[in-house]
């Protein structure tokens, strides 16, 4: 079993799950490690640079996908909770459909925890944006 080479599906995991096949192989035949500890260094970061490439891909795709489904519901109200207030911005959370947008209207005084009423106002699939107006707290 240990000259089989197996990985998960995920793309990005096949590099790190040979990285780490490669050292276990070499523990168990007991064999010097394929890396030095600069190799690995090197390695590592790689691979969290790389995973970190694919989650922020896979979260546009996810914001794209909300805009999309939320598109043919354009000034439609729906119940929110509010998920994030800072100097940036003020983002809310509805569940039917689960989508999470910027209340770019009307957010003067909501907090986070609060659940509120929202108006959606506008979509961007393209960037991935879904804007809503503030009506009131619930």
């Amino acid at each position: 079993a240990v000259n089989d080479y197996t990985h998960s599906t995920a793309p990005n995991r096949r590099f790190p799950d040979l990285i780490t096949q490669r050292l276990l192989k070499a523990a168990l035949v007991g064999t010097p490690g394929p890396y030095s500890s600069d190799e690995l260094n090197d390695l590592a970061g790689h691979c969290t640079d790389q995973e970190d490439n694919a989650s922020k891909v896979e979260r546009q795709v996810r914001k794209s996908a909300a805009a999309l489904l939320l598109e043919s519901h354009v000034g439609e109200r729906f119940d929110a909770i509010v998920t994030g207030a800072s100097a940036k911005g003020t983002w809310v959370r509805i569940d039917h459909p689960a989508a999470e947008g910027r209340v770019v209207k009307g957010f003067k005084g909501f907090d986070v925890g609060d659940h509120v009423i929202v108006d959606l106002l506008s979509t961007d699939v393209e960037r991935g944006f879904v804007d809503f107006a503030g009506v009131r707290r619930s």
